[in-house]
């Protein structure tokens, strides 16, 4: 469709009248693409029970007024916000007053939303992370699955330190590029790969190999003529190539495995990201890949990081990073709530289809964990806290978790957020009792 011209006007007996801004004009936006509503529908049945993981998260705080709800325990009532998921209410646990003690707020908490690090802790270095709580979990499942993790966001790639586009960061705490083309990520899923694909991916993975192994020899050189601090970089970078060629070799052995058959016609696969417009679109279709996935085990964790931080749109196409930034006005707390309602549909969406696929005797929302929220608050002023984040836990009732009901604390004397997160990877297998700054487990 051929956009009208901002500047057209309608011309009748003599008079020149200035038409309001129409969905025509928008560069690149078709009405009927933007504004129909998703046509796909679950499939039967997965392919069998496995634990899963999703982590959705969304930037720049809530209206945490409108959020948390008044009554703590069992029999609690929802907040006017989370009156959105009333129909999930017993597949869900709202948490308040938890945050990570090490944080120091702002806009970087997509960046330690899920390793609990502190930035700063390492002297001489602006930024410095480790570990998220999926790439442990992928550590333990990925040798199973075509995929050991998957990494999606409203932006490509890795971003600005402070500023991530990912939320999954390696052993080292470097950040793991994040995919946000939904055209590419079901490519990468389920388009059958021909013989030349197979021939011309095997020659790229045996180059990538050859250059990670004259890397590894050029470093261990070089390693015996560096300083203590310098030899510690080094192996910090090592290991990212060390990790590399792990997922190298994973993926040569998967070349010949078949990838799963998934029909794209109700897949709306050209959704862009960044367009305000789009965005409904996008999100639904993103949380379709990553229920197919999930169906399909092509992996069993995935990080989703629904816009980064400072960006991001409400569901009319509002910039979501300006509520934030409220300072208590009573206008901007209402529409940030409204965006906040907003993403929570989209979330419910996401539980309906898990809960209409068979998985084993249940459902698939049996044994499928979503962590949902934010790495800040916005507060009562806009002050962009880390204390007393938005969060919920939903799904998983398989692996003991007794939900429908809101678990408060204190949000100056909480326990670490980074307990949430090794309950979560005990729930999918990982036999331990630490990560990042957990005192212990949580009880849910």
């Amino acid at each position: 469709m051929k956009a009208i011209p901002r500047r057209t006007v309608l011309r009748g007996l003599g008079v020149c009248l200035g038409l309001p801004l129409l969905d025509a004009m928008l560069p690149g936006v078709s009405h009927s693409s933007y504004a129909a509503d998703s046509q796909f529908t679950p499939i039967d049945r997965s392919a069998g029970v496995q634990p899963r993981a999703i982590f959705c998260y969304i930037p720049n705080g809530v209206n945490i007024l409108e959020w948390v709800p008044k009554a703590t325990g069992r029999g609690y009532e929802l907040s006017p916000t989370l009156q959105v998921l009333e129909e999930h209410r017993k597949n869900f646990t709202v948490l308040s007053g938890l945050g990570h003690p090490a944080s120091k707020g702002g806009h970087s908490g997509a960046d330690t939303w899920l390793t609990g690090a502190d930035l700063t802790s390492v002297p001489g270095s602006d930024y410095s992370n480790s570990v998220s709580i999926d790439q442990v979990i992928a550590a333990r499942h990925g040798t199973s699955t075509r995929f050991s993790s998957l990494q999606l966001s409203d932006m490509s790639g890795t971003g600005a330190a402070g500023h991530s586009h990912t939320l999954s960061f390696n052993a080292s705490g470097t950040p793991i590029p994040a995919e946000n083309s939904p055209r590419r990520l079901f490519e990468r899923l389920f388009v059958p790969d021909t013989a030349a694909d197979r021939a011309a991916t095997l020659q790229r993975y045996a180059q990538k190999k050859s250059v990670l192994d004259s890397v590894l020899q050029d470093a261990n050189r070089l390693r015996s003529n560096l300083s203590p601090s310098d030899q510690q970089k080094l192996d910090q970078y090592l290991q990212s190539v060390r990790e590399t060629e792990d997922r190298v070799e994973r993926l040569e052995s998967w070349i010949d495995v078949p990838k799963p058959a998934v029909d794209s016609k109700m897949l709306q696969l050209a959704s862009q990201p960044n367009n305000a417009h789009d965005r409904p679109m996008w999100i639904d279709v993103m949380m379709e890949l990553c229920y197919l996935a999930f169906a399909h085990d092509a992996t069993r964790v995935i990080t989703f990081e629904w816009s980064r931080e400072a960006g991001g749109y409400g569901g009319s196409g509002e910039k979501h990073h300006e509520f934030s930034h409220h300072g208590g006005d009573e206008g901007m707390l209402k529409k940030l709530a409204a965006i906040d309602r907003f993403h929570l549909s989209k979330l419910a969406r996401f539980l309906d289809l898990l809960k209409k696929t068979g998985d084993g005797d249940g459902q698939m929302l049996d044994h499928t964990m979503v962590m949902f929220g934010s790495g800040m608050n916005s507060g009562t002023g806009g002050e962009h806290s880390p204390k007393n984040l938005p969060l919920l836990i939903a799904g998983g009732n398989r692996f003991g978790f007794q939900h429908d009901q809101h678990l408060a604390f204190d949000a100056d004397r909480h326990p670490p957020l980074s307990n949430l997160l090794l309950t979560i990877g005990q729930k999918m297998g990982l036999e331990t009792d630490a990560f990042s700054d957990a005192s212990g487990r949580l009880e849910l």
